[in-house]
């Protein structure tokens, strides 16, 4: 190695060299900063293979960080600003996190004499303030992305298809009925009447708070699909506002059969079936 890339490589060898000791303290202010919502294990960890990643990158100045030499880092962050956003800190916590390196990074230049140093140190400093905006991104784009999963997850919860006879599927919906909710309403109707061979499927909308010119033509796409399945599908759960804001909507329903209750929709189906909701036997 040259005199000049030893000079040019001189702020990644004093960061190697004082490696513990840098890592060490970045811990602690860090630490002090989250009041002790993460051990100083945990962090030391984290950082110590952030700070390996960041080695080689001292003296960069991250005008852009969109490049290739850049990806480790970046994937690193994005893992951690996902970790962070699970375990509740904030998108400012989640950054500081890189920014406090910073001060860790002068502290060994300041003491010192050569301005080219001193001119890496402040490119590193650049650096740390663009990834540590870019980890404050990543923490945004996380969080979005996991409330959406959540969200999907509730809707899947708040959505069950269930066999409440031999050959027959009931979905009780509860709450509002919108386009998503229809899709997953679907998915999973189509999914239990292929996995269960069920003949007859009933939607009982009992739940739901209100039925407008939207949530009937909803209704009617989850009726259609079970159709095609080769089942019966019925609606139950019309009750007397129900019914009379459908009519005044003019809404029509044509062969679809509607029933009050589930269990008016499922005594419907088995007397269809010429079996005796009560007796169990075939008549």
């Amino acid at each position: 190695m040259t005199a000049g890339a030893r000079q040019d490589n001189r702020l990644t060898e004093l960061l190697r060299t004082n490696t513990e000791t840098v890592i060490e303290k970045w811990v602690g202010a860090v630490a002090a900063l989250l009041r002790g919502r993460a051990t100083q294990a945990e962090l030391t960890i984290d950082f110590r293979e952030l700070f390996q990643l960041l080695l080689p990158l001292a003296g960069q100045d991250g005008r852009d960080i969109s490049g290739p030499a850049f990806g480790e880092v970046r994937s690193f962050l994005q893992e951690y600003s996902r970790s962070r956003v699970r375990g509740g800190f904030t998108p400012s916590e989640t950054a500081s996190s890189v920014f406090s390196l910073k001060r860790e990074a002068f502290a060994l230049v300041e003491n010192g004499d050569d301005p080219n140093l001193f001119r890496q140190a402040l490119a590193f400093s650049a650096l740390l303030d663009a990834l540590g905006l870019w980890t404050f991104e990543a923490f945004s784009r996380a969080r979005e992305e996991i409330i959406q999963e959540q969200a999907e997850q509730l809707l899947e919860l708040t959505t069950p298809v269930v066999k409440i006879w031999e050959g027959v599927l009931a979905v009780p919906l509860v709450g509002t009925l919108d386009s998503a909710r229809t899709q997953v309403v679907m998915e999973k109707l189509l999914e239990m009447l292929v996995e269960t061979g069920s003949e007859h499927a009933i939607i009982d909308i009992t739940g739901v708070f209100a039925v407008d010119t939207q949530v009937a033509q909803h209704l009617l796409k989850t009726v259609v699909a079970a159709r095609l399945m080769g089942a019966e599908c019925i609606v139950s759960g019309i009750r007397p506002q129900i019914a009379q804001t459908i009519v005044a909507l003019g809404i029509e329903f044509g062969d679809i059969v509607t029933k009050a209750s589930l269990a008016d929709a499922l005594r419907h189906v088995l007397r269809n079936e010429g079996v005796d909701a009560l007796s169990r036997e075939v008549v």
